[in-house]
């Protein structure tokens, strides 16, 4: 039997005369591989190894008598897809939704000539973990793909989030006021600087990107604006017209992150809660050269994330996560009191 050991060799026993059928717990009927080397099986795959590799990488670790065929791996990934259709059925209206953040990978898969991606949707929950929520073929720009990806989620049982996180994909923001119109929008930082940067020279791009990050990192909204305001002058004296208008363009969409408690502003700046998972992504997607068939691929990544999610960190001050789920209202990440709301 292979182990995560070895190989072993072991002998059913021979039982007759019992009443109930015996089974053995240590060797179950028709088990040649152990749990833990079905789990290395997959891991192994999704972290980059070829299908073909396996039978000479497994002999390696765990010895001669331990081939796994690449019809193995085959298998595996019908399996995941019957697994992903069983996981986009399931209801979520235990789910307290607080944040999402999406954004959208391309893959050499059997659409990409037609610009298509896989729609990410990450969630932020009342009690601070973070879960996938969905994984998606679509078009990244495309109002409808996003649209169809959200109400899926609504039909499911999915409240309405206080804010979704994304890029300055247009598609996205179009699909949050067809579903969930009442979820406040968050441009992502980083893209945001990356899109000014490309509008200043390379000799100015470092003092550029400084300047960008004391706006960004701003302690408040009022600040923030103090900061903007010193960029575009700094621009127009430079004649950098071009990065001045990218910065301000979408402004109110760079700013909601203020209204939310300050330990989470690290998490609501940008979309790292799902680009960081892309990272690894790409070592599969790149071993894989071109997927001949979009939903293999979906399966294959659809997998990989819920690897990754084991991995999660949970978001700063959960307690502080349970409040924005009820409604409490904060302003440069205070709480405000019913007092000051009452003034105001």
């Amino acid at each position: 039997r292979l182990l995560s050991c070895g190989t072993v060799r072991v002998r059913r026993p021979r039982v007759r005369g019992l009443e109930e059928r015996f089974e053995s717990r240590v060797l179950p009927f028709f088990a040649r591989r152990t749990r833990e080397v079905d789990q290395l099986i997959p891991e192994l795959y999704l972290h980059g190894l070829a299908a073909g590799d396996f039978d000479l990488a497994l002999r390696g670790l765990l010895g001669e008598e331990a081939p796994v065929s690449a019809s193995t791996v085959v298998r595996l990934k019908e399996k995941w897809q019957g697994e992903q259709q069983e996981w986009k059925l399931r209801r979520l209206d235990e789910l307290e939704v607080v944040y999402l953040w999406a954004d959208g990978v391309y893959v050499k898969a059997g659409l990409e000539k037609n610009k298509a991606a896989l729609l990410v949707i990450i969630a932020g929950l009342s009690d601070g973990r973070k879960v996938i929520l969905a994984v998606e073929p679509g078009y990244w720009e495309s109002t409808e793909s996003w649209s169809a990806a959200l109400r899926d989620l609504k039909n499911r049982g999915m409240n309405c989030p206080r804010l979704a996180a994304g890029d300055g994909n247009l598609g996205l923001w179009g699909a949050l006021r067809n579903v969930y119109p009442e979820a406040a929008e968050q441009r992502c930082w980083n893209h945001k600087i990356l899109n000014v940067l490309d509008r200043l020279p390379k000799k100015q791009q470092v003092e550029g990107k400084g300047r960008l990050q004391q706006i960004a990192y701003a302690d408040s909204q009022a600040q923030a604006e103090e900061e903007r305001d010193r960029f575009v002058q700094w621009c127009q004296r430079e004649g950098y017209r071009e990065a001045a208008q990218t910065l301000m363009r979408d402004w109110e969409r760079m700013v909601t992150f203020y209204q939310f408690p300050k330990e989470h502003w690290k998490h609501l700046r940008t979309t790292n809660p799902v680009e960081s998972p892309f990272a690894g992504l790409r070592l599969r997607t790149d071993a894989a050269k071109r997927y001949k068939k979009v939903d293999n691929a979906t399966a294959v990544i659809w997998k990989m994330l819920l690897l990754a999610e084991r991995k999660f960190h949970r978001l700063n001050a959960p307690e502080r996560m349970k409040q924005v789920y009820l409604g409490v209202q904060f302003r440069d990440g205070m709480e405000v009191k019913h007092e000051e709301l009452a003034a105001a």
